[in-house]
């Protein structure tokens, strides 16, 4: 399984790359504040694969709420049981973008902030782990349906790849 994931994570950064550089930015809100202009996201993910399996792994699943906005920008918190079975969470902003050339319903995003939940044993799983808090970063590689429903392939560093499923109440 390794031999194949070099690839496949070097065709996913590459769009990532060609989608956050290049992307089509929308018109800004015009200062619409926190709660003002864009929408709720409400995403589930039921599946998760590793790259490197072990008998420790327990099945991940997450549920997320998100705030989206028309300049691309979000944030949002995300629940979810890691790899160890630990319930864990995510507070976290970042950006969705079409990527340019391709047809629009691709895009890309990415997300940074707080995580929680890598503790007792487990905690140096994750890199900069400081009593269950440590930095996170989600890059994302998806397709809009249409304008409500979306899914995307997460990248978990280097670790896996989750689908998200995801509502958009507009």
């Amino acid at each position: 399984m390794r031999c194949c994931t070099r690839p496949a994570r070097a065709a996913f950064f590459a769009c990532l790359a060609a989608g956050t550089v290049a992307a089509r930015a929308e018109p800004d809100a015009g200062g619409a504040g926190f709660f003002g202009d864009g929408h709720w996201r409400v995403a589930v993910s039921p599946y998760s694969l590793h790259f490197s399996p072990s008998a420790e792994h327990k099945p991940v699943r997450a549920v997320a709420l998100e705030r989206q906005y028309p300049d691309t920008w979000l944030w949002g918190g995300s629940y979810f049981t890691n790899s160890f079975g630990q319930s864990s969470g995510f507070v976290y902003f970042g950006q969705r973008n079409s990527v340019v050339l391709f047809p629009p319903q691709l895009y890309t995003q990415w997300t940074a902030g707080l995580m929680y939940g890598y503790r007792g044993r487990y905690q140096e799983k994750v890199p900069l782990n400081s009593n269950g808090f440590s930095p996170g970063l989600l890059l994302s590689l998806g397709w809009a349906f249409d304008p409500r429903f979306s899914a995307q392939i997460n990248l978990l560093g280097t670790a896996g790849l989750m689908l998200q499923l995801s509502y958009d109440w507009r």
